[in-house]
């Protein structure tokens, strides 16, 4: 899941973004792991949460391992300009998307502090616009957050991670953090892929610096 050819290190303009279309893409019915909706509709107590780690397959996987508290995950895309796009198009880097994991939680069994440390410490966030071998805008680390306490709680964690990071060598923290505008559901063959490819691509690996709640 990653490309040789040269990949650029800003995100693309809206002037310059794809033109996108009207129609959403079509995706998968059911959640291959848990045999629920993936689209919903969802119990009234469960929240979202929106996260940019690298490759989506292997960041999709780190969430729907944890034991308790997770109803769906899913895989799309975010932080970008063009509506609805295609794999391909995010990966040419002229929609500005990222590639993103919707994690559905039950906030009476997980906190979102918990999710922020699976985040952080599931792949290296000081890496700007590459995730590993993966290069590109679209692996770019990000949160995506749906409310205003979500937005306090990743600032504050990302600046607790950056000085525990910093404190063991590494360079700055890279990761953006903005209030969600749209997410889009990727393709049907991405979702859950590393549970129906076991042995798929994963491109994504921490810094084995613990992150604290």
């Amino acid at each position: 899941m990653f490309f040789t050819k040269a990949k650029p290190d800003t995100v693309v303009s809206l002037l310059d973004a794809l033109p996108g279309r009207s129609q959403p893409l079509s995706t998968a019915r059911t959640h291959f792991v848990f045999n629920r909706p993936l689209k919903g509709p969802y119990p009234d107590e469960m929240e979202e949460a929106i996260f940019g780690a690298g490759c989506f397959w292997g960041a999709e996987r780190k969430f729907w391992q944890i034991p308790q508290g997770i109803y769906i995950t899913a895989v799309g895309y975010a932080g970008g300009t063009t509506p609805n796009p295609t794999y391909e198009e995010v990966c040419s880097c002229e929609t500005g998307h990222n590639e993103v994991v919707l994690v559905v939680f039950n906030s009476n069994e997980i906190n979102y502090q918990t999710l922020l440390k699976t985040f952080f410490e599931a792949h290296n966030p000081t890496q700007g616009m590459r995730q590993g071998n993966d290069r590109g805008t679209q692996y770019r680390s990000g949160i995506y957050t749906r409310n205003a306490e979500q937005d306090m709680l990743a600032h504050k964690s990302r600046e607790a991670y950056a000085k525990a990071l910093s404190e063991k060598g590494f360079p700055s923290v890279t990761t953006e953090i903005k209030p969600l505008d749209n997410f889009y559901f990727a393709e049907d063959y991405h979702q859950q892929y590393l549970a129906k490819n076991p042995n798929g691509y994963c491109g994504i690996g921490g810094t084995g610096v613990s992150c604290a709640l």
